[in-house]
């Protein structure tokens, strides 16, 4: 009987390590779960941008999902960069045969450099495939405003956006403000009641693979038996926590430090 947590990130490689499946990964280790991966492409990345996409064949997704859930299994899901409506379709259908316990959906579009990371044709079956199996949603506002065609700039508007979000079949959504200016507040809606996580905006360029981390460590809390507002709980003070820890690195935007507290006992000694 397996009694470790497990949860499974299906998403994009990285080559810079700091998003996609390598901040996935990263962040089921940090946050006390075993994490399994299922590639879904392969990118040329650094901190700066997105120099090359590679989709991995359809049947090779569909056999990874497959390989993981039938021998080790998973108490969540996370999906990340899903790059194309049939990529989504393949990941839906996986999802819905082994009918994982949680899905979290990071509705990933765009880069944190600009450069795009799913087709345009691809938003429709993201909405009518994926978003109806998921446990909870985590749009930043640019991607809560391509799913629900509005235009988000007040407080207001958010809340009629996750709403809206809600009605697509998400069981639940956070609306994630690091675009908005004050304080780094996201919005979480569970289709009956509202919840606003808040916490001081760091002023630092070292943002790469924010919404990536922040889903997974959902995901992680899900599979270690925490309640919905639990995780993302946990979420906002592990993602906030990695960024004011975070360091430079490259010539772009650097990443997030992961393993902030383990890094914090090798400089004492204690590792």
């Amino acid at each position: 009987m397996r009694t470790t947590p497990t949860a499974m990130t299906i998403a994009g490689s990285d080559s810079g390590g700091g998003a996609g499946i390598q901040a996935d990964l990263k962040t089921f280790g940090a946050l006390g779960v075993y994490g399994t991966s299922v590639l879904t492409a392969v990118t040329a990345q650094n901190t700066v941008g997105v120099t090359a996409v590679h989709e991995i064949p359809i049947e090779v997704i569909a056999s990874q999902i497959e390989a993981v859930i039938t021998d080790i299994g998973t108490d969540a899901v996370k999906t990340g960069m899903l790059a194309s409506s049939s990529i989504i379709e393949c990941v839906s259908s996986q999802l819905r045969r082994y009918s994982v316990p949680w899905l979290v959906v990071d509705p990933v579009m765009v880069a944190k450099s600009g450069d795009p990371l799913l087709e345009e044709n691809a938003t429709e079956t993201l909405r009518a495939s994926l978003m109806p199996l998921a446990s909870v949603i985590t749009p930043n506002i640019p991607e809560a405003e391509t799913l629900t065609g509005m235009k988000i700039i007040s407080d207001s508007e958010i809340r009629q956006a996750a709403k809206k979000l809600v009605s697509m079949g998400a069981k639940a959504v956070v609306v994630k403000g690091g675009h908005r200016e004050g304080p780094a507040t996201d919005l979480f809606y569970d289709g009956s009641h509202f919840h606003e996580f808040s916490a001081d905006r760091i002023d630092t360029s070292n943002t790469h693979g924010t919404g990536c981390t922040f889903a997974s460590a959902i995901a992680a809390g899900l599979a270690r038996g925490m309640s919905m507002l639990e995780a993302v709980s946990l979420a906002k003070d592990y993602v906030t926590e990695a960024i004011r820890r975070s360091f430079s690195m490259g010539q772009g935007h650097g990443p997030l430090n992961h393993f902030y507290k383990v890094w914090e006992q090798t400089k004492h000694g204690d590792v």
